[in-house]
């Protein structure tokens, strides 16, 4: 599975010149051809094409050919960079919180009759996970799961999403980060039970029936745990 689009434009803006135009283009509000870009961080306009067309590559800027306004030249248009519509947000540690605002959102639209408010967001936090782990077996074809190889791969989704899991021992992953903190801290067991619901549904997807996902509240940590079965 590809790093989430936000990790990777923002591991992009991880240079001083990169950094720079970016700011510059969404300052100008308006489209900001490679020449402009490259004057204002100091450097040649070749330099600037190839940091600049790394952003394009990861998602903080589109680019199109835009012709000059009142001057018709034979060959091509220059090219021109603008933000893209993604919002990058830094928080270290990470926070997920719009993925939870989502599950919320989507249960009380899709509430089934008969089925209380923290019921739905419970099973649409699931099918959310499900879809995900399913999604990363698609990618990886890893056939039957033993423990260790189930918990490896599930290492791999959840450091995609900001839990910063950790080895504890070759049958047990703890989650070193809540990306759903402070939400927890202040309803603990309603995020804490989607939580558990949403790394259920991702390990279901996985079909690594070879591992449980336990609550196990730590100061600081996850309140997840996943550990190989007995």
């Amino acid at each position: 599975m590809t790093a989430d689009p936000a990790i990777r434009a923002i591991a992009a803006l991880d240079d001083d010149l990169r950094w720079g135009m970016y700011e510059f283009i969404r300052a100008a509000r308006r489209p900001v051809t490679r020449d402009e870009a490259a004057a204002a961080v100091g450097i040649s306009r070749k330099l600037a094409a190839f940091h600049l067309d790394k952003l394009v590559d990861a998602g903080a800027l589109s680019a199109r050919y835009q012709p000059a306004a009142g001057i018709r030249k034979a060959g091509r248009a220059p090219k021109v960079y603008e933000p893209s519509a993604m919002d990058i947000e830094v928080s270290i540690p990470r926070r997920c919180h719009e993925v939870l605002a989502g599950i919320l959102v989507e249960a009380l639209a899709a509430q089934d009759r008969g089925e209380n408010a923290r019921d739905a967001a419970r099973r649409i936090a699931r099918e959310r996970g499900e879809q995900i782990g399913a999604a990363e077996r698609e990618l990886a074809r890893p056939g039957r799961l033993g423990a260790e190889r189930a918990l490896s791969l599930a290492s791999k989704v959840l450091t995609e999403r900001g839990y910063e899991p950790a080895r504890e021992s070759s049958a047990s992953l703890r989650l070193r980060n809540c990306p759903f903190h402070p939400l927890a801290a202040r309803a603990p067991e309603l995020v804490c039970g989607l939580n558990h619901a949403f790394l259920t549904g991702m390990v279901a997807g996985l079909q690594a029936s070879t591992v449980n996902v336990v609550l196990h509240p730590r100061a600081g940590q996850c309140c997840v745990e996943l550990r190989a079965s007995p």
